[in-house]
């Protein structure tokens, strides 16, 4: 999967306009798709109707990283639409989700997020679902290994879960190593989210991802 996106969702990120982000996304996704027939291409939005005309230009599914919550649109397009969808959850905005986020139980707590958003998608006629706990959107380092901990909580919408936690501060700020020397710490992670039940890796480094699903694969099949 090849996710495709326009706008920086890292912390304090600027948000562009509408068309600033279709003048990016939509010839970038025509191009790929040109070239590349086979190849299956996420749209990374939050706007529905950006989320049409991703599609309607090549795109096969449509990631959403506010689940949601920052267009009320989106839930209905998508069914409209019949793609996959990427549920993701934050808490705020890319420009204050990292301002003392707060929660009771970080788990208990996305996973009511996950309870009310997927019922709402499936009234929609939307069944075709795959969520994101969100790793570094709104949550500390604590909260971030918490839900990596109960992961394996999430399998109970019988959902793919994808996690994106390749070169995070989550990695950097434990072992104290700057992002780009933050391969091996990923590496690690990503075993630990197979293991407890991950089924896509958002990654930057194909090849180490390719081979740690390998790896696990291989343990899980002599179990």
């Amino acid at each position: 999967i090849l996710d495709i996106g326009a706008m920086s969702t890292r912390p304090n990120a600027k948000v562009i306009g509408v068309r600033e982000e279709i003048s990016r996304l939509i010839p970038a996704i025509k191009a790929i798709r040109k070239e590349f027939n086979e190849v299956i291409i996420s749209a990374d939005t939050f706007r529905a109707t950006i989320a049409k005309q991703a599609v309607d230009s090549g795109a096969d599914i449509v990631n959403d990283i506010s689940g949601g919550t920052l267009d009320s649109n989106m839930f209905e397009m998508v069914g409209e639409l019949k793609v996959p969808y990427v549920l993701m959850h934050i808490k705020g905005t890319p420009q204050n989700m990292q301002v003392n986020p707060t929660y009771k139980n970080v788990a208990n707590d996305v996973l009511k997020f996950f309870t009310k958003q997927v019922h709402q998608l499936r009234m929609k006629g939307v069944n075709d679902i795959i969520i994101d706990p969100g790793f570094g959107f709104g949550k500390t380092t604590e909260h971030n290994y918490s839900l990596l901990n109960h992961l394996q909580d999430f399998q109970l919408f019988d959902c793919p879960i994808l996690v994106g936690i390749s070169r995070k501060s989550m990695i950097s700020k434990v072992i104290d190593v700057t992002s780009k020397n933050a391969l091996n710490g990923t590496t690690v992670l990503h075993t630990l989210a197979l293991l407890n039940g991950a089924n896509i890796l958002r990654v930057h480094d194909a090849k180490a991802a390719m081979e740690a699903i390998k790896i696990v694969g291989q343990l899980k099949n002599r179990a």
